[in-house]
């Protein structure tokens, strides 16, 4: 009878911190399988790209058109990506991975967790949805750029500057709305 008295202690005490938890991993598992669903129904294997992969490699073309830069776009022959050609000379691919859904669930299911109000919730995940997509594909065409100028610097360019860019993005998203929109700060001060 302790046990069970200390355990149901325990689960009030850090009630806040399971119903985040709860939440977070049923918005995120959810979002997560409805992806993989919608992946399932392209074929990677015959290179076959998904429509929001295409989509995003479209929209770096368009921008990096609005930049002055000679770009086009044409689908990777050899596997399920989409090859962004500067000056007709291929300099990056957009794979799936480049399209930020994954992010954006991630940034999705972090907000969802800490909602209060409905409407307030959804709006923010729309809008933050909305900008990290925007700031997505600036970053793409940014680094199409850098790495016509300086190949050498793939790793420096891709792997460290432009993700921690795009992931510093998110969390000052998450941020804002813990401490301004949500209202946990407020309740958890208050307290």
């Amino acid at each position: 009878m302790l046990k069970i008295n200390g355990l149901k202690n325990l689960l009030l005490q850090y009630k806040p911190f399971f119903i985040f938890l709860i939440k977070f991993l049923l918005l995120y598992i959810g979002l997560t399988v409805g992806y993989k669903c919608y992946l399932s129904q392209y074929d990677a294997e015959n290179r076959e790209t998904d429509g929001i992969t295409k989509a995003v490699a479209s929209q770096v073309e368009k921008t990096l058109l609005f930049l002055n830069q000679e770009a086009s776009i044409k689908p990777n022959p050899t596997e399920a990506s989409v090859n962004i050609l500067l000056h007709n000379k291929s300099v990056v691919r957009v794979v799936e991975g480049c399209n930020a859904v994954s992010i954006m669930i991630l940034f999705a299911a972090f907000i969802f967790a800490f909602s209060s109000r409905w409407l307030k919730t959804g709006l923010y995940i729309v809008i933050g949805i909305l900008l990290i997509h925007i700031l997505n594909v600036i970053r793409i065409a940014l680094i199409t750029i850098a790495l016509n100028s300086y190949p050498e610097q793939e790793h420096l360019l891709h792997g460290v500057i432009f993700p921690l860019f795009i992931y510093g993005v998110v969390f000052v998203l998450w941020v804002l709305w813990v401490q301004k929109f949500s209202g946990y700060a407020k309740k958890t001060i208050g307290k």
